[in-house]
């Protein structure tokens, strides 16, 4: 019997009100259970369109390769693919994102092993995982005959970074092991790498020892790469390309958040390959860069592309710990503070059951 005529059997007294409520309070219970079976079997099977994306902060300097890449991310929809949200933080200067990080604005941020070294010794459980191992060079006019470091005494050698910058200290290492002191027996003058480029450019300086990028423009300016870092490092015992600049983040954070993290390193890598290989995405990046000619543009594409990092964590750390050592003795305390070896666990090891222990 139908629902219309079991409304006409009521009205014509066949079957009881309350029964007929009673039986209608039935269906209408069935119908829900098995809408409720359905829907949550339904769910079962995607749930990965219902789980919350998982939320990564991360704090980026506007004009920094990692905004670079984190557009990248974004305009080709690897976060989302790896059920992601992102919020970068934009910031003015490196040391802006330090203390977004210590202050807990922020998940991640780029910065050096010797600042989480540094930090790690004043108690802090920060860890380290290599973002870039490209560094500068001692740039030379392209008529300079400055050839090695024995070449630069007695000339007039400008220095990006300041007195405690890596690449200043480890090149004086090597100039010391070659006889050479190059702080006193070179003269030596200290800038922003934005000035110093000008100064090179104007001829003011003979040689000028400056970040990557501003190696890269120099190039494009007809400046040589008298001295690679690459080498200097490899005289100080490393057995490759040292990634000095890495993503800074708290271990703590890393062990709640072990799947996000290792999705996020998964998909940066991914963003560094696409931006390496394309010669589009760096037509669209070069309104930010300030280049505009093809020339100049592809040296900037090579520079960076030699910087992605592509070898095993446990080669990194053991690399960066025989730098440290020099680095350590020639910066002191005021560049590591009390430490004066690497800490065990101051790399990141996704494989690792623990990273941030020491072992």
């Amino acid at each position: 019997m139908g629902a219309s005529s079991s409304s006409c059997a009521c009205a014509a007294g066949l079957i009881p009100r309350a029964t007929f409520q009673a039986q209608a309070w039935q269906r209408a219970m069935r119908v829900l259970l098995w809408s409720a079976l359905i829907g949550t079997g339904l769910a079962s099977l995607v749930p990965e369109c219902t789980a919350a994306a998982d939320r990564i902060r991360i704090a980026a300097q506007k004009t920094g390769t990692l905004a670079w890449e984190l557009d990248i991310i974004r305009s080709h929809g690897l976060d989302k693919a790896a059920n992601l949200d992102l919020q970068v933080v934009e910031l003015a200067t490196t040391e802006a994102g330090k203390i977004a990080l210590r202050g807990g604005s922020a998940d991640m941020i780029v910065s050096d092993w010797l600042w989480v070294a540094r930090e790690r010794s004043l108690g802090d459980n920060l860890v380290f995982y290599p973002y870039t191992s490209t560094l500068g060079a001692v740039m030379i006019p392209g008529n300079s005959t400055i050839a090695d470091l024995p070449g630069l005494k007695g000339k007039k050698l400008a220095i990006a970074g300041g007195p405690l910058d890596k690449s200043w200290l480890m090149l004086q290492a090597v100039a010391r092991h070659d006889g050479v002191d190059l702080r006193t027996q070179a003269q030596i003058v200290y800038g922003a790498p934005p000035l110093l480029s000008q100064k090179a450019i104007q001829r003011e300086n003979d040689a000028t020892l400056t970040f990557w990028n501003f190696c890269a423009e120099l190039e494009a300016q007809g400046f040589k790469r008298a001295i690679e870092m690459e080498a200097i490092e490899k005289r100080l015992g490393a057995s490759g390309p040292v990634a000095m600049v890495g993503y800074a983040f708290d271990a703590a954070w890393a062990a709640k958040n072990r799947a996000a993290v290792a999705r996020y390193l998964d998909i940066a890598a991914k963003a560094k390959d696409i931006l390496a290989d394309s010669e589009a995405e760096w037509q669209h990046l070069a309104p930010r860069i300030g280049v505009n000619d093809k020339a100049g543009l592809e040296i900037y594409r090579k520079r960076y592309g030699e910087g992605i990092p592509r070898r095993p964590i446990g080669d990194e750390a053991r690399d960066a710990r025989a730098l440290y050592s020099v680095l350590a003795e020639f910066g002191g305390a005021d560049l590591v503070g009390s430490a004066r070896e690497l800490d065990a666990g101051t790399f990141y090891d996704t494989g690792k059951a623990e990273p941030g222990k020491t072992n």
